[in-house]
Parts: structure tokens; sequence; C-alpha cells
């Protein structure tokens, strides 16, 4: 992952509603939610919660997919999991690189 797709990640994540809608996806797993769904589980309105997915959508971090009438909506878990990686990729180097110098 690069920087540019990560801050574009984090940034979609950077809104209480936006983190909530994404919660609640993760826990539904690969099935997703329809969206009245997700409005029921959230109490977001539903012109605010289309929102909302367009811009995690965007992100990258949720896909949505129609079927019928309606669109489902998923969290992407491998793009999280990239994204995860990318923040922990470096964890402890400095410490590491310390105690090397010092032992």
């Amino acid at each position: 992952m690069d920087w540019d797709s990560a801050a574009n990640a984090f940034a979609a994540l950077g809104s209480e509603a936006r983190l909530q809608v994404l919660r609640v996806l993760v826990r539904a797993g690969g099935e997703g939610l329809a969206v009245a769904d997700i409005q029921e589980r959230t109490g977001i309105a539903a012109s605010t919660l289309t929102h909302h997915l367009k811009f995690l959508a965007a992100a990258g971090v949720v896909t949505q997919e129609r079927i019928g009438r309606s669109i489902i909506s998923r969290a992407s878990i491998s793009h999280l999991q990239d994204l995860a990686r990318f923040l922990l990729m470096e964890c402890c180097a400095d410490e590491v690189r310390k105690a090397a110098n010092d032992g």
C-alpha cells in the first residue's frame, strides 16, 4: 500500500459516522448489508448514510454491489488488512535498532 492510498483510507475513517458504518459492515462479514439494514443498525438517516457509503467506497474500504433492487455494501477486509499492515509494518523498529546498538 502506498502513502496516498493509506492517507485516503484513513481520511475516510476520520468521521465517527463512517467509522460506525464500517464497524457494522465488518461485523456483518462477507454477506454485507443492504442500506436499510445499515440504517437500522446505526440510526443514520438514509441520505446521509448514502453519502458516507460513497465516501468509504471511494477510499476502497467498502465495496458495493447491486443485487436486484438492493445495493449490498461490504467491508473490504483485504484492504483493511493492508491498511493495518501499512500502519504496523515498522512497529518497534527503533527499539530493535537501539537494542542492537546497545548490546
